[in-house]
């Protein structure tokens, strides 16, 4: 299907800009190779790789919204209904955390990503707390009704952004290990969001905001993370805690973090 090609696409030279950015800074991150044996590494986050996320969010608000991709959003919907009528599937409410708990079991396989398993909790719940802080409120200031009708939450996907942010959490914690985890969790969440269109849950444009949007999240979480210097907090005071947004349904809060 062209709309699939043109989603894939997307994600795939979002994916291939991210590769390009750490290729860029392969001889910084190699100087602070021996920040890995540190109790708290930070990942460098530079404003160039806002870049992706930033395209994919405002293709995915054009496609819901403007003359320049008129119709994108129904056509797309109108191809899968008419080739996959009858389909419908759950998978996609696992697959979207798929990536980040992958960070948790290869630690449990003793592969080692960049930070310590309790840093590495402290960044997922950073991660999808900003997320869910992002995307809760923009479903009830745009008020997009979902393909199916059931109500007017669809802009942007959730299960995406949330897919694309484990993702990119997964690639940043063991990109320095190979590049095929990561590729292995863009994948994922690529199938998140595919899915959750043929499950007739959200449009295009959806989809593209949402994988923007939690990616752009995760490195939020990283650059918090950074400014804080949430390792030198805990040599100095043997503990951290940590507040980050957090939403659950219409109410809105913070959670908190405690590593000893």
């Amino acid at each position: 299907m062209k709309k699939i090609t043109f989603l894939l696409l997307c994600f795939g030279s979002s994916f291939s800009l991210l590769a390009q950015q750490d290729s860029t800074a392969l001889a910084v991150d190699s100087a602070q190779v021996r920040l890995r044996e540190l109790p708290a590494s930070g990942s460098p986050v530079r404003l160039k790789q806002f870049i992706a996320p930033a395209t994919l969010i405002a293709l995915g608000g054009l496609a819901d919204g403007t003359n320049l991709f008129k119709g994108l959003n129904q056509t797309t919907k109108n191809e899968i209904v008419e080739d996959h009528p009858t389909f419908g599937t759950r998978v996609d409410n696992v697959l979207a955390y798929t990536p980040g708990l992958a960070v948790f079991a290869l630690r449990g396989l003793g592969i080692k990503g960049k930070n310590t398993l309790g840093h590495e909790a402290i960044l997922y719940a950073m991660s999808l707390g900003i997320n869910t802080a992002l995307v809760t409120p923009l479903k009830h200031i745009t008020n997009v009704e979902r393909p199916d009708g059931s109500n007017r939450l669809s802009f942007p996907s959730g299960h995406t952004s949330t897919a694309f942010a484990s993702a990119e959490f997964l690639r940043r914690e063991y990109k320095d290990v190979s590049p095929w985890y990561g590729i292995g969790g863009y994948l994922v969440a690529t199938a998140t969001g595919v899915l959750r269109m043929y499950n007739n849950r959200h449009w295009l444009g959806d989809v593209v905001a949402g994988a923007g949007l939690g990616i752009a999240s995760t490195n939020l979480a990283y650059l918090c993370y950074n400014k804080l210097h949430i390792g030198q907090k805990k040599e100095r005071q043997g503990s951290t805690t940590y507040f980050y947004p957090a939403v659950s349904g219409g109410s809105y809060g913070v959670g908190l973090v405690k590593n000893f």
